[in-house]
């Protein structure tokens, strides 16, 4: 598995923890893609459990590897992967790649399977500096990680409890006004994962600044005043597209995009 360096003066900042992979070729699995994605030197982000654990020290078993890049820079990495010898597959071409070693794999991800996560260079402006393998790695910023975690609730996979952790251990280096940004549309996601922290942490409540919750909870006020909207709509596709299909299907209601029926 891949190892922080030992601390020493002016060195990148160490992870609380890495997580444990599920087995010995899963390590070196891990540990070569690693090398090869510092020897290709296009820029890209280690995020999900890695990600997590790095920030909040919860080191639990995984087989994921997760990358971040920018969307011109993934056909690249694949490119670089397969003349390396590499098995790729460009899964979903509005979000996801993967990179294969026999039943090992990794994902490149650009943006988010909703649409509303482009990775831009803003990604990697506060992303955490260490060593991996004695090698120089990005992981990816707090912020950006709740970002890329805010809508992953389906009825098999909930990333709530990774969001309440991060906000718990590494709130001092989320950028509030920045996360706001990114969900300036989507705020009631927003206000959702915040009240679920305030409910999991009372006596962590100090921990979200007050302007945030000020600012989403008279936006909730002035909402309540005005009219229902006249177009049935379900954002819930925006979570898990199957486990709310019969809302577009059935049921009359427009999806993310496109049409839907008129309230009565």
């Amino acid at each position: 598995m891949p190892r922080p360096a030992a601390p020493h003066e002016n060195a990148p900042e160490a992870p609380l923890a890495l997580p444990q992979l599920v087995d010995e070729e899963a390590e070196a699995f891990v540990s070569e893609a690693i090398a090869e994605l510092v020897r290709s030197n296009i820029p890209f982000l280690v995020a999900g459990t890695f990600a997590v654990s790095a920030y909040t020290g919860i080191s639990r078993p995984t087989k994921d590897f997760d990358i971040f890049c920018k969307a011109g820079d993934y056909p690249r990495i694949l490119s670089h992967f397969k003349s390396c010898g590499y098995a790729i597959e460009i899964e979903d071409d509005r979000w996801l790649g993967k990179v294969y070693k026999g039943r090992h794999f990794f994902d490149v991800i650009f943006a988010s399977s909703n649409g509303t996560m482009p990775v831009g260079e803003q990604w990697f402006e506060n992303a955490m500096q260490v060593r991996m393998n004695d090698l120089p790695v990005s992981i990816l910023a707090p912020t950006e990680l709740i970002w890329s975690k805010a809508f992953i609730q389906l009825r098999h996979r909930y990333d709530g409890p990774d969001v309440a952790h991060v906000i718990l251990k590494a709130h001092d280096r989320i950028d509030w006004e920045k996360l706001l940004g990114y969900m300036e549309v989507h705020w009631e996601v927003l206000l959702i994962h915040l009240l679920n922290f305030r409910w999991i942490y009372p006596s962590e409540r100090d921990k979200v600044p007050l302007w945030l919750m000020d600012e989403l909870l008279d936006r909730l006020s002035a909402q309540r005043n005005l009219p229902l909207p006249q177009m049935k709509i379900c954002r819930g596709r925006m979570y898990s597209r199957a486990d709310f299909e019969i809302d577009i299907k059935e049921w009359g209601f427009a999806d993310v995009g496109g049409e839907g029926e008129m309230r009565d």
